[in-house]
């Protein structure tokens, strides 16, 4: 049974976990079940913003002296707490059943979704706001009929899911996106090795041309003795 817990609200527990203790980046992430660059971007303040901190220990998922053993040793992974109650997990099956009240915000949803989260897959996407894929790929390809008017609207503030709905969508797509390159990452500095082997040019020496030179000297000295003759005159 214990191998079946599951975390509740991973990424609003690793931003209370990044703000409240001295646990690193890579035993958030394991805990969280997040990639480790995740995790320090949560820290610099680049992702997750607008997610308030869940405390795991007053939900019962850690204790204190679980987080002060692995601030100890930071080989040490966290491990969570047996549950007091237990949240029997859903066997919905298929796209969720939206109200027709909020039907006409799922486009607004769904291209926040695109945005946000690039990596949920169609089937993912229509899981959480309960819609189809040609929608979905409407919306993204702008082919739309309303794509001029939509505003980007997080569904969870819309009603359409929750937000641990959200957290374990993101969650199994992370474990199937592959480790992100340089470019994604927005890398722009030039790699070590290529800078190191850069030199800079130098400028060109030009040939003298002695003929020129002297041309040049017997033109001027010719010159000055033409002006001294005039000058006796």
């Amino acid at each position: 049974m214990a191998a079946q817990q599951q975390l509740l609200m991973p990424k609003a527990t690793a931003v209370w976990l990044v703000d409240n203790t001295a646990l690193s980046f890579d035993q958030i992430a394991q805990f969280c079940k997040l990639h480790p660059l995740e995790i320090k971007a949560i820290a610099d303040g680049e992702a997750a913003q607008g997610i308030k901190g869940l405390d795991p220990i007053s939900t019962g998922q850690l204790s204190r002296d679980e987080i002060a053993r692995a601030e100890a040793d930071p080989m040490r992974k966290l491990k969570l707490a047996d549950p007091k109650v237990r949240v029997p997990e859903s066997k919905r099956k298929g796209p969720r059943y939206t109200p027709v009240s909020k039907r006409q915000d799922r486009p607004n949803a769904i291209l926040w979704l695109v945005r946000n989260h690039p990596e949920l897959k169609d089937a993912q996407i229509s899981r959480l706001v309960g819609t189809t894929k040609s929608t979905i790929q409407q919306i993204r390809e702008r082919t739309h009929w309303n794509s001029t008017n939509l505003t980007p609207m997080d569904p969870v503030t819309l009603g359409l899911c929750s937000q641990i709905d959200l957290d374990l969508e993101v969650e199994r797509a992370a474990k199937s996106r592959p480790f992100q390159t340089p470019e994604e990452m927005g890398a722009s500095l030039e790699p070590a090795r290529e800078t190191e082997r850069y030199q800079p040019s130098e400028p060109e020496e030009k040939e003298i041309d002695a003929d020129a030179v002297f041309a040049k000297l017997k033109s001027l000295t010719g010159n000055r003795q033409d002006d001294e003759e005039d000058d006796r005159y």
